[in-house]
């Protein structure tokens, strides 16, 4: 049964339940306590509404009312701005665009090769496996300096952040000796009820 999109008195999101940028779009809904209705696509094909929606045929996407918005870096920023509290990115403009630089960057060099297990059978190839490992573990230094990434306030940098690392293990990836800050980092990080609430049950089982 379709559902019905114009007018909604509750935001919508189309989302995949194992999909890295849904994924990450859920946790900072979840970090925020947004109220919205979430319609979980499972198979290749999509609602006919969400067709209409996104020209780019794709998720996640977010529709508010006579809103559609259809990237993931475009949605969080719209939803930390739309609701307010609590906040995940900085006032400072020089910090906010120093935030900013580190999520194109996880975007650039960590989406780009994680959507390689969304598009294909979840693995990744021996080379991405690498390059994403090696990628990961440069930024160590990062992850040991604050609580969290660049920061002592969870932000969306780590809702960026999170849900590669919670792959891991479905990527094959182990992150070993040299990543003992990462694996501090991971702890605090799906401690937080918000992590956990983000979850579906096919990502839960990722870390059974």
């Amino acid at each position: 049964m379709a559902v019905i999109v114009n007018r909604r008195s509750v935001m919508t999101l189309f989302s995949r339940p194992t999909d890295i940028h849904s994924h990450r779009t859920r946790l900072v809904l979840a970090e925020k306590n947004i109220n919205i209705e979430i319609n979980n696509i499972s198979g290749s094909e999509l609602p006919e509404d969400l067709m209409d929606l996104n020209p780019y045929h794709s998720v996640p996407t977010l529709v508010d009312r006579d809103l559609t918005l259809y990237d993931s870096r475009v949605i969080v920023e719209y939803l930390d701005e739309r609701f307010p509290h609590p906040p995940l990115m900085p006032v400072d403009p020089v910090t906010r665009a120093q935030f900013r630089l580190a999520l194109f960057r996880i975007e650039t060099d960590w989406y780009s090769l994680a959507e390689e297990a969304d598009t294909g059978d979840g693995k990744l190839s021996s080379k991405s496996r690498k390059l994403l490992r090696e990628s990961i573990l440069q930024s160590a230094e990062l992850f040991d300096a604050k609580p969290y990434f660049l920061s002592d306030e969870f932000s969306l940098v780590d809702c960026t952040i999170a849900p590669i690392l919670w792959r891991l293990g479905v990527y094959g990836i182990e992150i070993g000796g040299r990543g003992e800050a990462i694996e501090g980092y991971m702890q605090r990080v799906f401690a937080r009820r918000s992590f956990q609430q983000s979850l579906t049950e096919l990502e839960q089982e990722m870390r059974l």
